[in-house]
């Protein structure tokens, strides 16, 4: 017990420094997260405002096609549509007895287990890549609908040389938001399905989607598509078998 004539100790210099560093390390702290509370809403505003964008643009471009299609028919011609820029493609054919040249095109394309997905730009290189591959790939021309789900539902970023879920936009902001445009999955979703000047980086940093069995089994992985089978060009059916192994 201190008496009436005692006085209370010095507080030794050592505690006072860390009692200062502490209330300085919580000031910073809170800033800290103060400044990423903005930013994520700043993010979050952001998204929601290209999504906006976006959908738009996509009902412009649906109404431009019928009004052709419309326009055409009214005047007696044929409507042909542009050509495919975007094709998903599924491995459904293992290894066995594939011939090294198949291989090396398939592991090109990053199909290097059954049941992998990925998207490709349509182009002379690609197409002759793709038809060389035929019996042991599906694949065909995505839609929109097929797009969104498969990089909602599927989509994995590569960080780091990990496989990472894409949970917050900030993920997507830091790794490609540098030097692309793209700050939020929509915009990965339109980069996709538009195959802008960004797409080889969007698509490189996504992993390639690992989809389930297709809902009832396939019917003939050795026969091509248009003899009843699953291998091969299915266009615009591919929507199909994506919303059955998604």
């Amino acid at each position: 017990l201190i008496g009436p004539h005692h006085t209370m100790p010095p507080v030794p210099e050592s505690q006072k420094k860390k009692a200062k560093a502490a209330e300085k390390g919580k000031a910073t702290a809170k800033d800290a997260l103060k400044a990423k509370k903005q930013q994520h809403k700043k993010l979050r505003t952001l998204a929601f405002q290209r999504a906006e964008k976006y959908a738009a643009q996509y009902a412009r471009m649906e109404a431009s096609e019928i009004a052709e299609r419309r326009a055409a028919k009214a005047n007696g011609n044929l409507f042909v549509p542009a050509e495919p820029k975007l094709a998903f493609v599924i491995r459904i054919r293992g290894i066995n007895g594939v011939s090294p040249r198949t291989k090396k095109i398939l592991q090109l394309l990053r199909l290097r287990q059954i049941h992998n997905g990925v998207f490709v730009k349509l182009n002379k290189a690609t197409i002759h890549m793709l038809r060389l591959v035929e019996p042991y790939i599906a694949y065909g021309y995505p839609n929109l609908k097929s797009v969104r789900e498969l990089v909602y539902k599927r989509g994995f970023g590569k960080i780091n040389g990990q496989r990472i879920p894409l949970y917050d936009n900030k993920l997507i902001d830091t790794q490609l938001g540098r030097n692309t445009n793209i700050k939020c999955v929509e915009d990965i979703i339109h980069e996709l399905f538009t195959v802008g000047p960004n797409f080889k980086k969007v698509n490189n940093f996504m992993w390639p989607y690992k989809l389930s069995c297709p809902l009832g089994g396939f019917k003939t992985i050795t026969k091509h598509f248009i003899q009843g089978g699953d291998a091969g060009n299915r266009e615009q059916f591919i929507n199909g078998l994506i919303r059955s192994m998604n």
